[in-house]
């Protein structure tokens, strides 16, 4: 069952002079279906100015269409009265955690949400345990947020998102201002999520190494989706992703450069571990005679 859905959603930006007329158009996405499955993880790629930003804010109804429609689950994003619900519905995390935590204590913090949603005070505890545990941050719940690290961080404000029960969450670029250990930490604590406790992921980046267990990659450029499949679909075609100006994983470019190479490897290597396993099947080929 699809629980978002987009048909020919657009959305434009608009410079204003002085006066407060419309200077210019600016068109962030273009025309853009999308259909995503409950419980599926979905990792949306593109360059800067993509539009991939834009789109997820759409889930979440903080911007509204400028043309086509957008539902999630079963709400569409143009229905005043149902923004609360769509909120409900589809929790997002921000790029730079601080700007989402405001509790002094991590416990209270993820427990501000449910609060105003006026759950009963048992059930926010309750929520806040298993969110915080969820993440593994349960054993940090007395601390201050200020004194955690920037991966720390970014898993009390996915706590905090857990904790109103939402079924779909949207990360929008949630890793950008993390060293590379805060970045595996937050990605597998999102992997997590949606294997144990069923919740679709919509997962905005430029890292390719953190698609690579999505059910599902969605590359965006100027506005519009260009392509779309399986992470080895999609990785296969190293050509076309570098003239949309996106990397694709290390083990994926060195698996490409030696078959351009005249070595004979399959397409779609996403990991070194498949990269190894290739070249030793390739270099027993060899050694037999095939």
């Amino acid at each position: 069952m699809g629980i978002i859905k987009a048909r020919k959603l657009a959305h434009d930006y608009y410079k204003l002079d002085d006066e407060g007329k419309v200077e210019s158009t600016s068109r962030a996405v273009d025309h853009v279906d999308l259909d995503v499955q409950e419980g599926d993880f979905v990792a949306i790629l593109g360059h800067n100015g993509s539009g991939k930003s834009t789109l997820a804010k759409h889930i979440n109804a903080i911007l509204l269409p400028t043309e086509g429609t957008l539902i999630v689950d079963g709400n569409d994003t143009k229905d005043e009265s149902k923004i609360w619900d769509i909120r409900q519905t589809a929790g997002m995390v921000f790029q730079n955690p601080d700007n989402q935590i405001i509790g002094t204590i991590v416990d209270e913090d993820v427990g501000f949400g449910p609060e105003n949603m006026g759950v009963p005070t048992q059930e926010i505890w309750e929520r806040v345990e298993k969110s915080l545990r969820a993440v593994g941050m349960w054993e940090y719940r007395s601390h201050s947020p200020n004194k955690l690290s920037g991966g720390q961080k970014q898993r009390v404000a996915i706590a905090g998102v857990v904790a109103m029960r939402p079924k779909c969450i949207i990360l929008d670029e949630p890793t950008a201002m993390l060293d590379p250990n805060g970045r595996k930490e937050v990605i597998r604590t999102v992997h997590g999520l949606n294997k144990s406790e069923h919740v679709t992921v919509v997962l905005i980046t430029h890292y390719m190494e953190e698609v690579i267990g999505a059910d599902k990659v969605i590359v965006m450029d100027q506005g519009k989706i260009v392509m779309q499949g399986t992470p080895r679909e999609v990785f296969s075609h190293v050509e076309e992703l570098k003239r949309y100006r996106l990397d694709v994983p290390q083990a994926t470019l060195v698996a490409h450069e030696l078959q351009k190479a005249g070595i004979d490897l399959p397409n779609g290597i996403l990991s070194n571990e498949e990269l190894t396993a290739a070249l030793e099947d390739y270099r027993k080929g060899k050694k037999n005679g095939n």
